[in-house]
């Protein structure tokens, strides 16, 4: 299926475009304004796939057995890798929890969806944030007008789950980012999600899970724990990696009812890590709450990539595909598959037509931004923006907005950023510096 960010993004091939010269005039003007306005399929409940949306809470990028981690067990994943397609140099736009959920809620990029930081400014109430994401084109809301029931659970900082359209769900507007009055979802049950498969029969669904984990505390069950305890190992790292495992054993109990549900094939699952995480010491004093400094909150890869898994039986073709993702491209694929149009203020990209091998996406570069903590003032993110970041191939650049330092880094050489390559590559850093204020100035709600 063609998807509509395909159409809009893709340049002509070749051959296409000498092809184009021997046609009539009128034809030629009908199938360039085809080939952009095309609308989607029009599909029927019953072709609608479901969705379910697994998102992983302060996770390393390195983390998983299919990312070759040397210590770390993830069989479940590891079997859904191996079904699906796997996009390794995946990013999330900044490195902070609620920005980045929020952008896999609504396809936008921080800038344009207002949710830059964890809290508002002292002495304002939480509440002065939820209507940003009541006007965003979130994901849900778009998803009901197709006949979609929807369930949170896990992680979600915007009040009740009915602000971003969902139908179900557990947080209210009395939770700062996950419901404390019931049962954690995956540490404690998954009852909730199987209840409302359940109670779906035959309409299509959508499943936001975004269980605490691995995020603190790290409290994994003892009979993990005890794999990966031993005298040469730091107890901090050993909890770390017990909580990764521990992640994995949910997403496979949710995998396993989708089958004994006999509906793998008709679901599309995709499995991303909101921000990554570099683990301490325990010794570390004090210990800090966001792990190591080049991991959450960082403009770093040890903060801001993650794999990306889309299962979708049939439509998507298993395998390793080496193109520069976000997770801005999450919403539109999904509404892709769902047979729903993409607002046209999503600047994502569908990520189905790669995931099928019918070639490689259109573009070039990916872009982020790392904002503070907290905000000083809600109209004005751009006043609390600290970083901008930009990888064009395998050359990654981050730019620090306040001191106008630059580091430069080449990935395919040095995956964990080590060579800071701005002194001698001087043009290469003078042209991603100006690509990246571009692309933040043209994108920006002034």
């Amino acid at each position: 299926m063609a998807t509509k960010s395909t159409k809009r993004h893709k340049k002509y091939e070749e051959g296409s475009r000498s092809a184009t010269h021997r046609l009539p005039p009128l034809f030629l003007l009908f199938w360039v304004f085809s080939c952009f306005l095309w609308p989607l399929p029009s599909l029927s409940a019953a072709e609608r796939p479901n969705v379910v949306l697994m998102v992983a809470d302060d996770q390393g990028w390195t983390d998983f057995g299919f990312t070759k981690h040397p210590t770390i067990r993830t069989p479940r994943l590891d079997r859904l890798a191996e079904q699906s397609a796997v996009f390794p140099n995946g990013y999330v736009p900044t490195s902070l929890c609620r920005a980045s959920l929020a952008t896999l809620l609504t396809g936008l990029y921080p800038h344009q969806h207002r949710i830059c930081c964890n809290d508002p400014p002292a002495g304002e109430d939480r509440s002065a944030m939820h209507p940003f994401i009541k006007t965003a084109p979130a994901l849900p809301r778009l998803l009901a007008k197709a006949g979609y029931q929807s369930l949170q659970t896990g992680k979600f900082w915007e009040g009740h789950y009915a602000n971003a359209g969902f139908t179900d769900g557990e947080t209210t507007d009395k939770d700062r980012h996950i419901s404390r009055g019931k049962p954690q979802i995956g540490r404690q049950t998954m009852k909730p999600i199987f209840d409302f498969i359940d109670r779906q029969g035959d309409k299509p669904f959508f499943v936001w899970y975004a269980p605490m984990m691995p995020h603190l505390p790290h409290t994994p069950p003892k009979r993990i724990l005890d794999k990966y305890t031993s005298a040469r190992r730091d107890p901090a790292q050993a909890k770390y990696f017990a909580m990764c495992e521990w992640l994995d054993e949910t997403c496979g109990l949710l995998l396993d009812n989708l089958d004994h549900r006999k509906l793998t094939e008709k679901t599309v699952v995709i499995f991303v890590v909101d921000n990554g995480w570099i683990q301490v010491p325990v010794a570390s004093k004090p210990h800090p709450a966001f792990g190591g400094p080049r991991g959450k909150r960082s403009p770093y890869d040890g903060g801001i990539r993650t794999p990306v898994l889309i299962r979708w039986p049939g439509h998507v073709k298993p395998g390793r595909y080496d193109d520069l993702v976000t997770t801005a491209d999450i919403v539109p694929t999904i509404l892709a598959a769902c047979g729903v149009e993409a607002p046209k203020a999503m600047h994502g990209l569908s990520l189905l037509d790669v995931a099928a091998h019918k070639g490689k996406l259109a573009r070039q570069a990916v872009f982020g931004e790392i904002y503070e903590h907290t905000s000083s003032n809600l109209n004005r993110p751009a006043v609390d923006l600290c970083y901008l970041w930009v990888r064009k191939g395998d050359w990654k650049l981050i730019l620090d907005t306040k001191t106008r330092k630059t580091e430069l880094y080449n990935l395919a050489k040095d995956p964990f950023e080590k060579d800071n390559r701005a002194d001698s590559e001087r043009e290469r850093v003078a042209a991603l510096t100006r690509a990246v204020e571009a692309w933040y100035a043209s994108n920006e709600k002034k």
